[in-house]
């Protein structure tokens, strides 16, 4: 049943049999003024009892020639009325009229009820409660195909990887030959490739520039007091002492602290082993980044040698195989879980409790939270819950995943989260080769040029920003539930400019799309091959050099078992639905204006024109 509600009045109820997208003739004997909002509720039917409907959009057009638009997208699954205001977006003090006023209320005390926070664990941000997936509200599940897909892959990712056998294999590796095999039975170009030349020092560098964490690494202008690496002992291809590479901006830093001290994961009932390294690393003049110094642990002693590449072929590459294991962890529970998916999904709750659809933030944002309830509602299920892969197979599993993630959190910087500060801050604005940031720079400023654009349209000052308070209590949750009211991270509690609010809404669109896509996409071409990213190691490193041996580092690697796992979850974590929608993409029409739906359209462009840029330039 439909019903028209306008400033002078209301329709009459009608009824929509069958199909109606060509139209209903709804008329009215006087006439309704200009439409507000309209009513919908579907009646159940006896035969039909438990159906559902899907309506897209409903467009209105009035006797006077007016066209009025009304944007749904969303499922109706019950017999209540359901209201929908008119497509033109309205901030909440410029909402005059009564009836408009009290559907906005109605429909965010329903989301309230709907989206309610939860706390998983102390010290990290909050979620949205769910029992499970079909406790979601309907509209933020997944999509048939994308469950579909994403089901089949996590029951049949080690069938499909022809890993089944080796699940329950609880053997070391004998030889390299084996993992070679297992290898073998799916590879990617960036996989052959990692294959080949994961030993490389140029590799090794080259991963903290452009492999699935190259939030790391920044310009070293003094070295740490805890890693007494002296000029005498690194070689820095005939460039001088390190003091003057240092001054010249040449030496690099990774410092993996945050695993400092982390109790490290019990598997197959063997203490299993992770470091927190320190690396430096020193750009030459043929622009390669060279690993010239490693120290696994943070506290200088005799039994933490530093490693050298001048040291032996076995001691050298046994370093830099414990620093890929430490990564994986720093990357997947602070780079990838916690600043992408944990963050992403404080945005959407808040968005979706605070902000009404008619909203023009609400049309921006609503976009790019597609899956992201559903998909981190299986990740605390499936990876991080205490029969979840990494608890099960990953190092820092058990108590070191919230360790980390509590660590990683207290130490975030809201300037760390948009890219133009964190390479200045970082001092890698001159690194050569460096495609996260400088493809990351200009899709910041196309995403940016964007918000602006569409933001600007709708706030023509800053007391309009300070009097929205949906807007206000938008930032209010995120930085109450998402940053825990810590006020050392630099998240506005408030927003007091229109500046302030483009960069902050720039941030959660880059961080859900390209941020998202950089540290996640490549898991499995860089994690694949399990040497170069080991998911846990079950010997100690060395204490002194000259001891370890191919055999050593054999003994060393992950279990069977525990490399298969890791390398099906890569190969789940990185594959893409067929549903998938590229950023720029705005296939539910929330926008009516002419100046956002052209701002749009621009976008679009745009965003083709550097995917065309990355494509010719990676040839």
């Amino acid at each position: 049943m439909k019903l028209l509600v306008g400033t002078d009045g209301e329709s009459k109820r009608t009824w929509l049999k069958g199909t109606f997208t060509n139209g209903v003739l709804i008329s009215c004997p006087v006439s309704i003024g200009k439409l507000v909002l309209i009513e919908l509720d579907k009646q159940c039917i006896s035969v039909f009892p438990e159906d559902t409907w899907f309506p897209t959009k409903v467009e209105v057009k009035s006797p006077e020639g007016d066209t009025y638009n009304f944007p749904i997208y969303r499922w109706i699954t019950d017999s209540e009325v359901q209201r929908f205001r008119e497509g033109t977006a309205l901030r909440v003090f410029e909402d005059n009229n009564y009836l408009g006023r009290y559907s906005r209320q109605k429909e965010l005390q329903q989301r309230e009820k709907d989206y309610r926070w939860d706390v998983y664990a102390k010290g990290i941000p909050h979620c949205m409660e769910a029992t499970d997936p079909c406790s979601l509200p309907c509209e933020i599940r997944f999509s048939f195909t994308k469950n579909t897909e994403f089901l089949y892959t996590a029951a049949t990712g080690l069938t499909e990887l022809q890993l089944k056998g080796l699940a329950d294999c609880k053997k070391n590796w004998t030889n390299i030959e084996d993992i070679d095999r297992v290898f073998c039975c799916k590879r990617t170009r960036i996989s052959d490739y990692v294959h080949k030349h994961w030993k490389e020092d140029a590799f090794f560098g080259y991963q903290y520039l452009n492999g699935v964490n190259p939030m790391l690494i920044r310009r070293c202008s003094a070295l740490p007091d805890n890693f007494p690496v002296a000029d005498d002992m690194v070689f820095l291809h005939d460039q001088g002492s390190l003091r003057k590479e240092m001054e010249r901006g040449k030496i690099f830093l990774c410092d993996y602290k945050l695993l400092d001290g982390v109790k490290a994961n019990t598997i197959n009932l063997k203490k299993q082993f992770l470091m927190a390294p320190l690396i430096l690393l020193h750009e030459t003049p043929d622009d390669k980044l060279m690993p010239i110094a490693i120290q696994l642990k943070q506290t200088p002693a005799d039994d933490n040698p530093i490693f050298f590449p001048t040291d032996s072929e076995y001691d050298w590459l046994m370093a830099k195989i414990f620093v890929r294991s430490a990564d994986f962890s720093a990357h997947q529970l602070n780079v990838h879980l916690l600043r992408t998916h944990l963050l992403a999904e404080v945005f959407a709750v808040s968005l979706l409790r605070n902000v009404p659809m008619v909203h023009p933030l609400y049309k921006l944002l609503i976009p790019h939270t597609r899956y992201t309830l559903q998909i981190n509602y299986l990740a605390r299920r499936l990876l991080i819950s205490e029969t979840g892969v990494f608890t099960q197979f990953a190092a820092s599993g058990g108590e070191g995943i919230m360790t980390i993630l509590k660590r990683s959190l207290s130490s975030m910087t809201y300037s760390s989260l948009c890219i133009p500060d964190d390479i200045v801050e970082r001092g890698v604005e001159a690194l050569p080769n460096f495609y996260y940031r400088d493809d990351g720079l200009k899709l910041w400023d196309i995403i940016h040029r964007f918000v602006e654009g569409v933001l600007s349209f709708y706030y023509k000052n800053d007391a309009e920003v300070e009097k929205d308070s949906e807007l206000q209590k938008w930032i209010s949750d995120i930085f109450e539930h998402g940053f825990l009211s810590q006020t050392g991270t630099g998240i506005p509690e408030s927003f007091t400019t229109v500046v302030e609010l483009v960069k902050f809404v720039t941030m959660v669109i880059f961080t859900c799309s390209g941020q998202h896509s950089a540290v996640n996409t490549g898991q499995y071409d860089y994690g694949g091959w399990m040497p170069n990213t080991p998911i846990s190691l079950q010997l100690p490193p060395p204490t002194t050099k000259g001891k370890t041996s191919k055999a050593t580092m054999l003994q060393t690697f992950p279990d069977v078992n525990t490399t298969v796992q890791g390398m099906a979850t890569m190969w789940l974590l990185s594959k893409q639905s067929s549903d998938f929608v590229p950023l720029g993409q705005y296939p539910e029409g929330h926008f009516s204006e002419k100046i956002p739906c052209k701002l749009i359209k621009d976008f679009q462009g745009e965003l083709e024109g550097l995917s065309a840029d990355s494509r010719e330039s990676s040839h």
